[in-house]
């Protein structure tokens, strides 16, 4: 398995209910694209671009992923940024909440008809000729709403998909002209076990630091661990996950791939199969059909 560098960057939200995942394809650094993956059949669905930047991890799925919370950023009038709610893989808002600056923003599905916004009081207001269906209630995220940036939103879809902090760094180094801003030491560590063989495989996430000189604003790298052990390392990739199936899936460099778990066996990250390369789309304009601008039945 040969990866060859590339600005385009990936990110992954895979539905908790249902086999279906919305990814995050940046590139230039402000340009998105929304792909909806149909994860049974590995099959694509590209979407709407923005010019402007979301703030995926404070993103999230309706538990069958049909809807898609998402907070995003142009920096011009008339909302600077905002969270709305759309269809996957368009962004054209159902529900649009101006939000006008960088902190918080974006939330969470609790359930299908239960949304928690991550925004302060004064930004629960839905912008003019924007409505949500009366089956869906809206209310604010966490105890500080609209505080905060990529967590506390980031983390607790972290610990409700599975994932468990295990280890926070003692100390970080800050050095704002170095090659890395921001070094953990330790590294932030998240853990997820395998959904059939919890007691074989472990995906390991160490988040070493923050915003490298012409390179990502997170530095992280997944490998997977038996036993407080590493015994496959993917190195560094965007994103990471177990599939239900408990397929090892993973970006790197613009690219998605995924290793089989077969008759109980994972097989070694250098026989990972490569499924899809993003990387040399460009910007294309694109209209939401009719059903993607639309709220679905109850």
């Amino acid at each position: 398995m040969k990866i060859v560098p590339s600005s385009t960057r990936l990110f992954v939200i895979v539905a908790r209910n249902a086999r279906v995942g919305v990814i995050f394809r940046r590139g230039p650094s402000r340009q998105v694209l929304l792909i909806k993956w149909n994860m049974d059949n590995d099959t694509f669905e590209i979407g709407q671009w923005l010019k402007g930047r979301i703030y995926e991890r404070r993103c999230d799925l309706s538990p069958k992923g049909e809807l898609l919370l998402y907070f995003a950023a142009n920096w011009k009038e008339p909302y600077q940024s905002w969270s709305a709610i759309s269809r996957p893989p368009y962004l054209s808002a159902l529900a649009l909440w101006p939000k006008g600056d960088g902190w918080g923003g974006g939330g969470q599905f609790f359930q299908r008809n239960r949304v928690f916004l991550n925004h302060r009081e004064r930004e629960m207001e839905l912008a003019l000729d924007f409505s949500i269906p009366d089956w869906m209630a809206v209310a604010q995220f966490g105890d500080h709403p609209g505080w905060g940036e990529d967590d506390p939103v980031w983390s607790a879809r972290l610990q409700r998909d599975g994932w468990k902090l295990t280890s926070y760094p003692d100390k970080t180094k800050n050095d704002w002209g170095a090659k890395v801003m921001v070094e953990y030491d330790p590294p932030i560590l998240w853990q997820k076990l395998h959904p059939h063989r919890p007691d074989h495989y472990t995906l390991q996430m160490s988040i070493l630091g923050i915003k490298e000189m012409d390179g990502p604003w997170y530095l992280i790298e997944h490998s997977i661990v038996r036993n407080d052990e590493v015994v496959g390392t993917i190195g560094r990739s965007e994103w990471a996950d177990w599939s239900q199936t408990g397929d090892l899936l993973f970006c790197q460099s613009g690219c998605l791939f995924r290793l089989r778990y077969q008759d109980g066996v994972l097989g070694p990250v250098e026989a990972s199969e490569q499924i899809a390369d993003f990387s040399d789309l460009k910007f294309q304009q694109c209209e939401a059909p009719v059903e993607a601008r639309l709220w679905p039945s109850k």
